[in-house]
């Protein structure tokens, strides 16, 4: 033992002896205690029944000493070595009771092939002459290849002792056992089904006999395997995996997977008989037994997961091996335990567990057994206790010494002491001259004085009353007294003092527990007292009522009396649905407990208990919990069978409004748990809670269970003020209502207009669709947050809509890369891929998030998303994807723009400086980005920012509340295709209206050699909107070049633009009369004569050279405006175009 550990334990021993143990009853030197890590272990010498014992350190707000792990029990046991103690102790562990058959089983799985996992088990060999190994087991059936189930090895050698399985796809599992390194041959066992299987090998040393049963029945055996020797002694017994060294060099490709439970060791050959009886009854033969199955006796690597099972046999066999739960009474996890294996002492269910001083080992008792006993204590609360002992009597306890006669009650207040009353009668006697004393006395209560308070009531509540039913007086005393002495320890005045305390006890919530059990107790002989009691406090108000179901007419409610202004909405009710389920199953009359505690929610403690309801948060950093309403609780009871009845109940509890708006609150509906968690109360649960309806000032909560319930609100930090959140409000209605408005427009134009048809308008309007539907349901889901079910729909609308117009967004993404990036002009259709994409995607989202959190998918204040349990990442997750990929296509696009106008510049402009190429080249992105940035969703990125700055959020707000006037703005008002189609339309109208009047065109404006007696035609309008001048011949201007975006071939001539002049055209006089390109050579005149009579006979792809000279002066026509053919005209190049032909495929249009 180093010095410094001696140093603590001399220091914290003498520490221990005569303080606040020193019971009156017991001398100085039958006291003794120490310190191990974080916890004082007290011995007690009194003999007592375990619940006594258990009692006896619960008054020092302690509990019976959990010994967690081996270390534990060894240290405990050095220490009751120098002791010199020999008489076995109670511990706080129980053998758990369960029902007939069910036997637990502690089941060991290793997941996954890996060179890390294992299982030791911490036992000494001796030389086995013959050994017999089974155990339950499962292996996975996704595996194959080699697989240990254990090994056993030697310093000497170290393939000692092994059971291996060679595991082929669609073949039976095949063992193989390995004694001193010789193997025995693989034999088929059992179906790789991956379901339970009972293993069993044995081998003795004569003769090197072996077997190999599977499910019961022996599958191989043999002689003269390893003949000469025994099994070596001092070795290591591993499961799951293979051992290269001495108990360690792991190979992953040798490890098991699966799981293995009931792992047993016998030092003899078990016969047939023998191993089919375990297997189909579970009996586990004592005879020979070296080891039986005990998961403590294991050293477990972390990884490998441990959990419980039941055996898969249906006898009474494995009764002895583990057929029971540790409970302990602080509520420790059952990770270690020492109950000894001796097959001759049995345990039984119930039982208590003893602690043996001389060896360490467990075992367990009839509970009812007088012994010693051992306490633990937390170390903080044992120190502060100390302290709170050695204060002077403070004016409250001389009080009651001095109004206490005949009987020292100020004994019971003594911290020091464990004194506790006898009977109800001696309790009602207390608890009134207690109540008495702190009513009188001017001074306020101390921190002891409460502490010692608390103990107190805990203890009257645990009192027997069965036998107090000829004394209902007494009794309906006793609970008067009790009441109005607990109403004054939780009054407001004494926060300061429970702060003080709050190491030892979470505050005011132990009265609370210890007025609810005292409640239940008193409901149980209520028909002796009367069909009712009701007691108010100015802090505490309770109501026991036994009520007719069949008499009830609507909801039960419960109204406190004791309420103050800002209460007054506070209730609590059954139900009446759950009046008839209560009807339905049976009952027509029971208890209804009901208690309303105020004052609660000023009590504050040093580590804010309230904040555990976050304790399962990942980010809490700008998170805070606290208690804003007072503490109501409801209890129903079956008086006949003395118990609870499960029902749900509807509460409303007010609250005080928030102070500012700097933070939001959140609320939730919350329950104490008084359940122990190592030595301490669970704290705040919401488990089965849900917010009803949250206002300023009141919360309406449903929960499906009884017990005491209130209110926490959740504060959430914010960077704006409640104005700029109306701001943000009102911009967001304005803008998503003009876009609504913008977007219906849009859609109407895309819809009546005759716009060619393609993929990419085909898009644009399943977006539209998509962006219209999401703004719809957005502005009406403020009238559905009253109902759960319509917010659950608007939600779900919500989340699908907006989902569906990411979707459509990444899907324009990919057809503007499919035509800008890898060029592809291919007609072939791709929309049912589309579609799939832009609406079926979103639609199996919505599904499966549904599906999976369905009773969490709303938030508690607004129709959308949950963003506290990750049901918002269903929706954020995809569209950060689409985010992504889409601003992946932006960047080629504008790299490409770019480069393009690069190239433009440097041919068009070569006399132009490098800043003004650099101009032209900035300028064409800019426009890039700003034209699509609506359309691909890029501006949802500043809400990246929005944490950031108010600034931030104006920005995000109205980018994205505006985006369907921004795509109005582009794709509609400015859209060459939907202008072009307009002015043609009235073109057209105008064309109309001059042929009824006119038979010949002025000669300024066309020579033509054949009068027009008729409407312009699709064709003479195709060559009117795109600047074609003809006469005589077919004229045609401009330079001819190659866009295939919109899947046309584009003709620009600007130049012809500003002169168009409605004109009727000289076309071919029949299908065979063709129409010239153009040539691409530099001209420079803006009209161009082409004979009709003379056909192009020297065109090429990239350009045409007509057999006509073109007229002087035109070598060098400018670049002009768009003249755009549909696709199916791509292939013909610059060869003839039969006018007839260009009818049937439609107009061209100007871009």
């Amino acid at each position: 033992m180093h010095f410094g550990v001696i140093l603590a334990f001399s220091e914290f021993l003498f520490f221990c002896v005569g303080g606040m143990l020193a019971d009156s009853s017991l001398s100085l030197q039958e006291k003794r205690c120490f310190l191990y890590w974080d916890h004082y272990y007290d011995y007690v010498p009194e003999e007592l029944p375990w619940a006594g014992a258990e009692r006896w350190c619960r008054q020092r707000f302690g509990f019976l000493a959990a010994i967690g792990t081996a270390e534990d029990n060894q240290k405990l046991t050095s220490f009751m070595h120098s002791m010199r103690l020999t008489k076995s102790l109670w511990i706080g562990a129980k053998i758990k009771e369960s029902g007939r058959g069910t036997f637990g089983s502690h089941i060991l799985t290793f997941s996954g092939r890996t060179d890390t996992k294992y299982a030791k088990l911490l036992k000494q060999f001796s030389q086995l002459r013959s050994v017999t190994v089974c155990a339950q087991v499962q292996f996975d059936s996704t595996y194959v290849g080699v697989s240990t189930v254990f090994s056993y090895s030697i310093p000497s050698f170290i393939n000692e002792f092994q059971l291996r399985a060679n595991i082929v796809r669609g073949r039976r599992i095949q063992l193989a056992l390995l004694v001193h390194g010789v193997h025995s041959p693989y034999s088929q066992a059992v179906d790789n089904n991956g379901r339970w299987h009972h293993l069993c090998v044995r081998w003795t040393s004569q003769g090197g006999g072996w077997a190999i049963a599977a499910d019961g029945s022996v599958i191989s055996s043999g002689e003269q395997l390893h003949v000469s020797d025994n099994i070596g002694a001092g070795g290591v017994f591993i499961i799951g995996q293979e051992q290269d060294t001495f108990g360690g060099s792991f190979k992953k490709d040798e490890s098991f997977v699966g799981n293995i439970t009931q792992l047993h060791i016998w030092d003899r050959v078990l016969n047939a008989d023998e191993i089919r009886s375990f297997v189909e009854d579970c009996l586990v033969v004592p005879l020979g037994l070296f080891f039986q199955w005990n998961i403590s006796t294991f050293e477990i690597e972390t990884s490998v997961q441990v959990h419980e099972g039941f055996s898969q046999c249906q006898g009474d066999g494995f009764q002895v091996t583990e057929p029971f739960d540790i409970l302990w009474v602080d509520g420790t996890l059952p990770h270690f335990h020492n109950i000894s294996s001796d097959v001759s002492h049995p345990v039984n269910k119930g039982e208590c567990v003893a602690f043996e001083p001389l060896t360490g080992a467990w075992k367990s008792e009839v509970c009812s057994k007088q012994k010693e006993a051992l306490c633990r204590y937390d170390k903080d609360i044992y120190e502060q206790m100390q302290d709170l002992s050695s204060l002077p009597p403070s004016p409250f306890f001389l009080q009651v010494k001095a109004n206490s006669i005949g009987i020292s009650i100020a004994d019971y207040l003594l911290l020091n002491q464990s004194e506790y009353p006898e009977n109800v009668s001696v309790a009602n006697y207390i608890t009134g001259l207690l109540f008495e004393a702190a009513d009188q006395s001017h001074a306020k209560l101390t921190s002891a004085d409460l502490l010692a308070l608390t103990r107190f009531l805990g203890s009257v509540a645990e009192l027997d009353f069965e036998n107090e039913a000829n004394n209902s007086e007494t009794v309906l005393s006793l609970a008067t007294n009790y009441v109005k002495l607990a109403s004054k320890i939780i009054d407001v005045k004494y926060s300061l003092e429970w702060l003080v305390i709050s190491e030892v006890i979470p505050g005011p919530y132990v009265i609370i527990h210890s007025v609810d059990i005292l409640a239940e107790k008193l409901s149980d002989i209520l028909f002796t007292i009367g069909p009712s009691i009701v007691l108010s406090t100015e802090n505490i108000d309770m109501q026991l009522k036994v009520s007719q179901l069949s008499d009830v007419g609507k909801d039960l409610v419960y109204k406190p009396k004791c309420l103050s202004a800002r209460n007054r909405a506070d209730e609590i009710q059954v139900p009446d649905a759950e009046i008839s389920q209560l009807l339905t199953s049976g009952y027509s009359e029971l208890i209804f407990i009901n208690a309303y505690y105020r004052s609660v929610e000023y009590h504050l403690t040093s580590q804010n208990p309230d904040s555990l309801l976050l304790a399962g948060r990942s980010d809490k950093r700008l998170q805070t919990s606290q208690l804003q309403t007072a503490v109501i609780s409801s209890t129903v009871r079956d008086p006949v069978k003395a118990r609870n009845v499960p029902t749900a109940v509807q509460y409303s509890l007010s609250h005080r409004p928030v102070v500012g708006y700097s933070k939001v609150a959140i609320p939730a509906c919350v329950f104490w748990d008084f359940r122990l968690l190592d030595g301490q109360y669970a704290g705040w649960s919401n488990q089965g809670c849900q917010v009803i309806k949250f206002e300023s000032e009141i919360t309406v909560c449903f929960c499906n269970h009884t017990t005491n319930f209130a209110v926490l609100m959740q504060f959430t930090e914010v960077q704006w003020g409640f104005e700029t959140e109306i701001i943000l409000n009102k911009l967001t209605f304005i803008g998503s209502g003009a876009s609504l408005c913008a977007l219906v427009v849009t859609l109407t134009l895309f819809t009546v207009l005759d716009i060619p048809k393609s993929d990419r308008t085909s898009i644009h309007k399943n977006l539209f669709v998509a962006l219209i539907a999401a703004q719809v349901v957005l502005l009406s889901s403020d009238s559905a947050t009253n109902s759960e079910t319509a917010c659950t729909a608007v939600t779900a609308l919500l989340h699908l809509f907006f989902m569906a117009a990411f979707a459509w967004m990444m899907v324009e993404g990919l057809l503007l890369w499919s035509k800008v990036v890898t060029v592809n002009l291919s007609e072939e259709r791709r929309m049912k891929y589309y579609y799939l994409i832009g609406w079926g995607l979103p639609v199996l989202i919505v599904t499966i998030t549904l599906a999976a959190a369905h009773d969490k998918y709303i938030s508690d204040r607004y129709c959308w998303l949950n963003v506290h349990n990750g049901v918002i990442w269903a929706f954020v997750g995809p569209v950060i994807f689409i985010i992504m990929v889409n601003m992946f296509v932006l960047t080629r696009v504008v790299l490409i723009t770019m480069s393009t106008a690069k190239r433009r510049a440097t041919m068009l402009a070569v006399n132009s400086s490098p800043i003004e190429q650099a101009y032209d080249q900035i300028r064409a992105a800019v426009k890039a980005v700003l034209v699509l940035l609506p359309i691909l969703g890029l501006t949802w990125l500043s809400g990246v920012l929005v944490p950031l700055s108010v600034v931030m959020a104006y920005i995000f707000v109205i980018l994205n509340s505006l985006q369907g006037l921004f795509i109005f703005l582009i794709y509609g008002v400015y859209n060459t295709e939907i202008r072009s189609t307009i002015k043609r339309l009235k073109e057209r109208r105008r064309a109309l209206n001059f042929s009824n009047c006119a038979t010949s065109r002025p000669s300024s404006s066309l020579t033509s050699s054949r009068p027009a007696s008729s409407p312009v035609t699709g064709s003479e309008s195709l060559a009117k909107d795109d600047g074609l001048q003809v006469t005589d011949g077919f004229n045609l201007q401009g330079i001819c070049k190659m866009s295939f975006y919109d899947n046309s071939v584009v003709y620009e001539n600007p130049a012809v633009a500003n002169e168009r002049q409605l004109s009727t055209p000289s076309l071919p006089q029949g299908p065979d009369e063709e129409l010239s390109c153009c040539s691409q050579s530099p001209v420079t005149s803006s009209k161009v004569v082409l004979d009709p009579g003379v056909k192009n006979k020297n065109c090429r792809r990239n350009g045409c050279k007509a057999d006509y000279p073109l007229p002087s002066g035109r070598e060098d026509m400018e670049d002009g405006c768009s003249l755009h053919v549909p696709i199916e005209l791509e292939d013909r190049s610059c060869s003839s175009v039969n006018v007839v032909s260009l009818k049937r495929v439609g107009s061209l249009y100007l871009d």
